[in-house]
């Protein structure tokens, strides 16, 4: 009699200890997805501020750069107005998406200041220009480092949050989509300038 009460409860027992490991186990992943979401958040912010930063030291270095071509290239006003334009449309950008956007049009204006610079042997004999376009050079270096590393940490957060089963605490979190820091065509072609 006693086996047979005890057997009528080990069944239950047995049911409702599945039930409690299978829900410890699904609230380990979704803590464990949440955890890994706001990491790689974080991890793909902190890229896009180091871009923030070496754009702000662009930003800082070519008025000193147009001051110079402009000594030298007083006709070339329209080439000159067109980079401080496109820097002041990269500084008041305002998402991810407009900011790219707004820094491969000023690449490309970068590319015709320098288009210019080469048609004046007086400039690009000029030690203060010389010392300008070096720092530009390295800084856009460390921006391509700094592209690299943001863009890997976008393709990580985007790839979690279209796989099941983070995608669904991807939702949860209201995690949107990561733009590449892609470089548009129109950036990719080399400038022509003729006089």
């Amino acid at each position: 009699m006693f086996s047979l009460l005890l057997a009528g409860w080990v069944v239950p027992v047995i049911i409702v200890a599945i039930v409690v490991v299978l829900v410890i186990i699904i609230v380990a992943v979704c803590i464990g997805a949440y955890n890994k979401f706001v990491k790689m958040r974080n991890d793909t912010e902190e890229a896009w501020a180091t871009i923030d930063v070496y754009l702000k030291k662009r930003y800082d270095l070519i008025p000193n750069l147009v001051e110079t071509v402009k000594g030298y290239a007083k006709h070339e006003s329209g080439t000159l107005e067109a980079v401080i334009a496109a820097r002041n449309g990269a500084i008041n950008a305002g998402s991810t998406k407009d900011r790219i956007a707004a820094e491969n049009a000023l690449s490309g204006t970068l590319k015709s200041l320098f288009a210019v610079a080469e048609a004046y042997p007086d400039l690009k004999a000029n030690t203060n220009f010389m010392d300008l376009q070096r720092q530009l050079q390295a800084i856009e270096n460390e921006l391509a480092q700094a592209r690299k590393y943001y863009n890997a940490n976008v393709k990580t957060i985007n790839t979690a949050m279209q796989t099941f089963p983070s995608s669904i605490i991807a939702k949860f979190m209201k995690l949107e989509k990561y733009y590449y820091y892609e470089i548009e065509e129109e950036a990719r072609q080399n400038v022509k300038i003729s006089f």
